[in-house]
C-alpha cells in the first residue's frame, strides 16, 4: 500500500508542476503581448504602395539549340554550360532543357534562340521566345 501512495504522491507532484510551468507560460505570453503592442503603437503606419509587375532585377536571358518544336507553340530548348572545374581546371560541360513560349511557332530544330525568363505560362513552360539568332541549315 505505501507503494502506491508513493505513486500517486509522484503523479500529484507532477500534475502540480505542469500547473505551476502552464501558468508561469500565460504570464510570460501576456507580458511579450502587452510589449509587442506598445512597440507597434510607436511605430509609424507603413506607406501603401501599389503592386508591382514581378520583383526586382531584370529577367534572365539565355541562348541555346532548339531541341524539339513538336507542340504547338511550345519549344524545348538545350542550353549548354561549359566551365572549369574550380580545384581541378578541367572543362567540366553540362546542360539544361526548358520549354519555351513561341506563340508564332517561328522556330524550328537546330535554330539557335534567345529566351527569357517569365511568369508561369503552364506547368513546365517558365521562358518565351526573343529571338531567332541562327536558322538551322
Amino acid at each position: 500500500m505505501a507503494d502506491q501512495q508513493t505513486v500517486m504522491d509522484a503523479v500529484e507532484a507532477r500534475q502540480e508542476r505542469r500547473r505551476q510551468g502552464a501558468a508561469e507560460r500565460s504570464r510570460w505570453r501576456k507580458k511579450r503581448r502587452e510589449k509587442d503592442r506598445a512597440k507597434r503603437a510607436q511605430q509609424p503606419a507603413p506607406s501603401v504602395q501599389p503592386p508591382r509587375e514581378h520583383g526586382p532585377g531584370r529577367p534572365k536571358t539565355r541562348q541555346g539549340v532548339v531541341v524539339s518544336a513538336k507542340p504547338d507553340k511550345t519549344i524545348t530548348v538545350r542550353i549548354d554550360l561549359t566551365r572549369r572545374h574550380r580545384h581541378y581546371k578541367k572543362i567540366v560541360r553540362g546542360s539544361t532543357t526548358l520549354h519555351a513560349h513561341d506563340e508564332r511557332n517561328e522556330a524550328h530544330e537546330g535554330d539557335t534562340v534567345r529566351v527569357m525568363e517569365s511568369r508561369p505560362l503552364s506547368r513546365t513552360k517558365r521562358w518565351r521566345l526573343v529571338e531567332i539568332l541562327e536558322r538551322a541549315r
